[in-house]
This record gives C-alpha cells, structure tokens and sequence, in this order.
C-alpha cells in the first residue's frame, strides 16, 4: 500500500461556487457584515443626497451584499466598490474584494488596472471630504494636509490588501506547483517501480533458461556416453571380457563425472540460501510506505536479480581433446583438427566453444550412431570458429543409439551463440550427414 500526492485532491463539498463549507460560511459572514455597513452609511448618503431615507439604506444593503461572489466574480465586487465610494460606503467591501482580486489567477494588467482605480477614486474622495471639512472649520491644520491624507488614506486602503493578496495568491500557486510536481515524481517512481519489477522478472526468467541449458548440457553428454558404452558392454560382454570391464570402467568414470558436475551446479545454486531451513510464511500486515522507496526496493531489486548469475567454473577449449577422446572411445570414429594457436579468452567465449562442440557430438551418439565425425576449431583474430560435421550413418539401423531427445541441443546452442553476438548455422549436409557451425567474437 502507497501514498500519493493524489490523495491530497479532494472533491468540493460546499454548495454553488465554494469548494468547502468553511469558505461559504466566511463569505456569508462578511457579506452580512458589509451590507450592514453600507446600510449603516447610506443613511449619511441619503440625507446628503435629498432622498429618502429607506432607499438610501436599502441601496446601501444591497451594495455591500454583492461580498457575496466575491470568490467567482471578484471583479465585480471591486468595480461595485469603486463605484460607491463617491457615497463614502463600502470600505469592507473594498479592501476584502482587493485581496480577493489579487490572490485569484487573473492576468496581472487587470489587477493593476482595478487597483488604479480604486486608488485614485479613493484619493479624490478623502480630498474633497477633507478639503469640505477644512472648509468648514473642522480641521484648522496646513493647506499640505489635505494631499497627505488624500495619499495616505488611498495608500492605506488599497496597497495592503493588494500586497497580502499577491503574496497568498503566489504562495497557493507555489504550493499547487509543488504538489503536482510530488504527483508527477510519484508517477514516474510507480513507473519506474514497474519497469524495475519487469526488470527483475525478466532475469529471473533467463537465469532459468541459463541453468535448464547448463544442466541440459551436463547431463546430456554424460549420459549419451554411459547409454553407447553399456550397449557396446552389452554386446562385447561373452566375446571380450576384458573389453568389457575396460567399457564398464568408462561407464563409471562417466557416471561419476556427471555426477560431479551436478554437484558443484547445485552446490552453486544453493549457496544463496541462508542455512537451508524451512520457514513458515507468516502474513504481513498491510504498511503505507512513501512510493520512493518502493521505486528504489524495486530497483534494487532487479539489478540484485540481473548481477547475481550463476558461474560454474570450466569448462575450457585445453579440455576439447579429452571432450573428443571420450567420444572416441565410446566408439565413435572422430577426428580434430586445430588452425591457430591456442590463447586466452574470455571465461564465456570459452564455454561456449566447449559446450557447442559437446552437444554436436552428443547428438552424433543420439541420431548417426556409427557415423565419422568431424570436429574442426580455427583460432583466428577477432573470432574463433568451430563445425561439427559428420557423414550419413554406414547402416540405416545404426542412424540413432536408441537415446531420448528433448529437441532442445540445437536451441540450447543458438541461444549461446547469439548471447554472445555470434553466429550460428545448422543443418543436413548434401551427403546425407549433419552440419554443426559457429563464429563467435573472440572480445
């Protein structure tokens, strides 16, 4: 289980514009206070004016009522506080609608344009009110009074809720663009999570493929060897003793090799394993753990899976006459030839050299039981080459040792090559033999 960024998201839950409840009570609250503002100061209006009363208070409610959409059309709240500030009303309706227009994602010339506006409407009403008031006598200080308190009335009225807006407005912004960007980034480790996971499989899945041809190739042999030599054991038993025991010998050293190598091929499989014991799977319990560290288990994960790769020491090219030896005395009429020196190359060039030249003999023993063999190795510059070709079997009854077959040698031996960057070519020989041939890069 995860956390995302997307939980942060939540859907509206208050009524109309408002996204929360909590906001269309606050908007509420100041649009019942301005209202009763400016129907409190459309009483001074109204006698000022020459009209009645009750209009002067009913237009005073319904200006500052109009707080109410602050949130959907704040525009419209800050020209209606323009409008009747010539009435002297609307003060809260002015510095709240101010802060509303700046903090909302308007392009800025309008909000610059708006301020304006009710900056200087607001200077030449506190300059002709203060100048009225001079006139009559109420204030008796300096003619350089009334353009200071014109400007610092307007300053005080409109740059603060200006300023306050701007920086919510920018701090909201920031903290939207931060949170889409932790939803992005969790995305991207989700994605990465999956592709590390499909990364972890995918090496789990060739390192089956590897030990299934590593075990195909040990076993194959060996075993080929043991069924051609009990055969020939069988058939010599009364007529030569002696060749008898020396071909039940081979089967036993051929046997115990096999053996051999199975061991050490599992000894290596099972030296990951922490003390081999068994142990009960117990349930864990559901934890929220940040999605980053999934990405980076995952990774971890996959590039454990694809580096931890089972090595099994040899085979190597110095071992192929002994390889062919052993085929040799099981019967088969073989014969090697090397072009080159032998050098050092890399362990899996090596390998894969050996293991080819194997499974191409051991499929002579399975299907051309009989049949001369070809066993040809060229060590050149950049590559080394080697082909397996064996004439058509001296009787049709020999053609094949009575050995099973998976139909997996031929594959088996692509795939190595090919891993390699090599090439690989297989097939009937125009003498009705078989033709086993591979380049593979010597770096």
């Amino acid at each position: 289980m995860t956390t995302t960024g997307e939980d942060h998201t939540r859907a509206p839950t208050g009524p109309w514009w408002w996204e929360r409840r909590r906001g269309a009570v606050l908007d509420v609250g100041l649009a019942l206070a301005s209202a009763a503002e400016c129907g409190a100061e459309g009483v001074p209006f109204a006698r000022d004016a020459g009209v009645p009363v009750w209009l002067g208070v009913v237009f005073g409610l319904l200006a500052g009522s109009v707080l109410l959409v602050r949130r959907k059309w704040p525009v419209a709240v800050v020209l209606v506080a323009v409008a009747v500030t010539p009435a002297e009303m609307g003060l809260l309706m002015g510095v709240v609608g101010l802060y509303t227009l700046a903090a909302c994602e308007l392009p800025r010339r309008v909000i610059v344009a708006l301020a304006g506006m009710s900056l200087v409407g607001t200077m030449i009403v506190t300059f002709v009110r203060v100048r009225q008031d001079m006139a009559r006598g109420d204030l008796t200080l300096g003619d350089w009074f009334v353009p200071f308190a014109a400007v610092a009335t307007s300053l005080g009225v409109t740059a603060p809720p200006l300023l306050l807006g701007m920086y919510v407005g920018a701090r909201r912004r920031l903290m939207e663009s931060l949170r889409e960007r932790a939803d992005s980034l969790e995305r991207e480790l989700q994605l990465l999570a999956e592709r590390a996971e499909e990364r972890a499989e995918w090496a789990r899945s060739e390192e089956r493929t590897r030990i299934a041809r590593e075990m195909h190739d040990v076993v194959a042999h060996r075993v080929s060897l043991m069924v051609v030599h009990a055969a020939a054991l069988q058939a010599v038993a009364r007529k030569d003793p002696e060749k008898a025991v020396r071909n039940a010998a081979l089967v036993g050293d051929m046997g115990r090799q096999a053996l051999t190598e199975l061991r050490e091929m599992l000894g290596v499989l099972r030296s990951g394993d922490s003390g081999g014991a068994v142990r009960r799977r117990v349930e864990p319990e559901p934890v929220v753990v940040p999605l980053a560290a999934v990405g980076v288990a995952a990774a971890e994960a996959a590039s454990k899976a694809a580096a931890e790769v089972v090595v099994v020491d040899g085979p190597w090219l110095s071992e192929l006459e002994e390889l062919v030896g052993q085929s040799a005395a099981a019967g088969m009429v073989v014969a090697l030839s090397v072009e080159g020196e032998l050098r050092p190359y890399p362990a899996e060039v090596e390998q894969t050299a050996y293991r080819v030249v194997q499974e191409a003999l051991t499929n002579v023993h399975k299907h051309a039981g009989g049949a001369k063999t070809y066993v040809r190795l060229a060590h050149r510059p950049a590559e080394i080459a080697m082909q397996v070709e064996n004439d058509s079997p001296p009787e049709p009854g020999s053609a094949s040792a009575g050995l099973p077959s998976g139909g997996n040698g031929l594959l088996g031996m692509r795939e190595r090559v090919v891993a390699l960057g090599g090439v690989f070519v297989s097939g009937p020989t125009d003498a009705g033999g078989f033709r086993v041939s591979a380049v593979i890069p010597a770096v």
